[in-house]
């Protein structure tokens, strides 16, 4: 990848950051990924323990896509995380993307969402989350597969630059969209005291519970703060 590449990419990210405070950065950097790249939407999450924690889509589509993500524990971003590598699903309605995320892969196309392509943020040691960008088409990856990753590699700098910058306000900059994924890990920490189990248990369980209900893990994990709901075991075959 060409420095003058760079160089272009970083210019339209700056552009798109002007004026902007510091928990607008995440939707901005996903606005400008979709100026820059022929995609429909684009949404960016930081890698968690066991689960994606989304830090902003430029749309809808991308936030749906990363939301799938959270509550089944399974998709393209979680595989680019968890790889390193760029995972792209070129057409969700076909055959070899519904085999290797069944439940994705339905859930995304009823989004109207085809085609999702994750980056990883990072290196392949270091992986700090992903930049997801999604058609609403099916697709092979886009012919700007350098511009791509040269927008990733800004996202990432921008991020991490971002939280550098806040050391005695430890999370002050994250969105919205953040803050309130950070409930789930609420959720996790007591279900994890009531019965006894650990982290990746509690929160499979949280997961299955919220499935079978029809529920997003988000509003299960509002009502298990709330004190509304106790999971007392696995949910309900």
């Amino acid at each position: 990848m060409g420095d003058q590449e760079r160089i272009r990419v970083a210019g339209a990210v700056a552009r798109e950051m002007r004026g902007a405070g510091p928990w607008e950065v995440p939707q901005r950097l996903c606005d400008a990924a979709v100026r820059l790249l022929p995609v429909d939407d684009a949404g960016v999450a930081l890698r968690g323990e066991g689960m994606p924690v989304p830090l902003g889509a430029s749309g809808r589509r991308a936030a749906d896509v990363m939301e799938i993500e959270v509550d089944l524990g399974d998709g393209p971003g979680l595989e680019a995380a968890a790889t390193g590598s760029p995972v792209f699903a070129r057409d969700l309605a076909s055959c070899r993307d519904a085999c290797r995320w069944p439940v994705f892969a339905q859930q995304a196309a009823a989004a109207g969402v085809r085609s999702v392509y994750a980056l990883p943020l990072g290196a392949r040691a270091v992986c700090v989350g992903t930049l997801e960008l999604c058609r609403d088409v099916p697709g092979e990856p886009p012919d700007e597969l350098r511009t791509a990753r040269a927008v990733a590699e800004v996202v990432t700098a921008a991020l991490v630059s971002l939280s550098m910058a806040e050391p005695d306000d430890a999370g002050g900059w994250l969105s919205p969209l953040a803050v309130d994924h950070g409930e789930v890990y609420q959720a996790v920490g007591m279900v994890m005291v009531q019965l006894g189990v650990p982290a990746d248990e509690a929160l499979a369980l949280l997961r299955g519970h919220a499935f079978a209900q029809g529920c997003p893990v988000l509003e299960l994990a509002h009502e298990v703060i709330a004190l509304q709901v106790r999971l007392d075991g696995p949910p309900p075959a």
